[in-house]
């Protein structure tokens, strides 16, 4: 790491660094570079993944094993498109080959995670700690929007949580996932109209929170990412 260079310059809300400047950084082996790019990227990239996996697990490992690519293989980006897109798509390919390998291998299970470990993964966005009763209330619909969203195909689930998950526009999604706006728009027309057969009374509001990665998890997969790196880049 270049130690003129603190790690939290690049973390400021105020003035963010570009991305290509942070990429170009990560070419030249600057370590705080990658892992600003893997804070900044992290929930996207998991609602990416979680879109095709079918579980959490899943779709952490589809990310983890992404930044690894992109990263070991940065001269093969051409700055053709942005870092994001290109670094989506590989997430993409590399959850759908993880999808075919597993076909006939027994899949990861996410039901079976304890009530703590959920809360900690997935905090519902509050303001003051709240009554036992209305928790429960909250923890209760977030995991029937997960399960409801859960039970959608890949290519439905992915675009609706890109878009209502994520907030991402139609035209992002469709360069992302290299789809016609179209295809995006009848995948998400019909993913709502699935969801609603479930979820009539409670389709409007909270999809924001869905499948959050932050936190403690953001930090783990940048040191995971850093580490495995460690092993193929030299940091300066």
């Amino acid at each position: 790491m270049n130690p003129d260079i603190e790690p939290q310059e690049y973390a400021g809300p105020d003035d963010p660094v570009p991305e290509q400047t942070l990429v170009a950084l990560a070419r030249s082996g600057e370590e705080a570079a990658v892992r600003e790019l893997i804070r900044r990227l992290n929930p996207r990239l998991f609602r990416v993944a979680r879109g095709i996996a079918d579980s959490d697990a899943a779709a952490e490992e589809i990310v983890q094993d992404a930044y690894i690519t992109a990263f070991t293989r940065l001269e093969e980006f051409r700055g053709e498109a942005r870092f994001s897109t290109w670094i989506t798509r590989i997430v993409v390919n590399t959850a759908k080959m993880q999808r075919r390998s597993r076909r006939h291998t027994e899949a990861y299970d996410t039901v079976a995670e304890t009530r703590e470990s959920a809360a900690a993964v997935l905090p519902f966005p509050g303001q003051t700690p709240e009554a036992p009763e209305a928790a429960l209330g909250r923890n209760q619909f977030r995991a029937l929007l997960e399960e409801a969203i859960g039970r959608l195909p890949p290519e439905l689930r992915l675009v609706f949580l890109l878009r209502e998950a994520e907030g991402m526009t139609i035209k992002a999604i469709a360069e992302d996932l290299r789809l016609h706006p179209v295809t995006v728009k009848t995948r998400l027309f019909r993913a709502r109209r699935q969801l609603r057969r479930i979820l009539e009374r409670h389709i409007n509001g909270g999809f924001e929170s869905l499948f959050p990665f932050a936190g403690a998890r953001c930090t783990r997969m940048a040191e995971r990412v850093v580490n495995t790196l460690g092993g193929h880049l030299r940091w300066r």
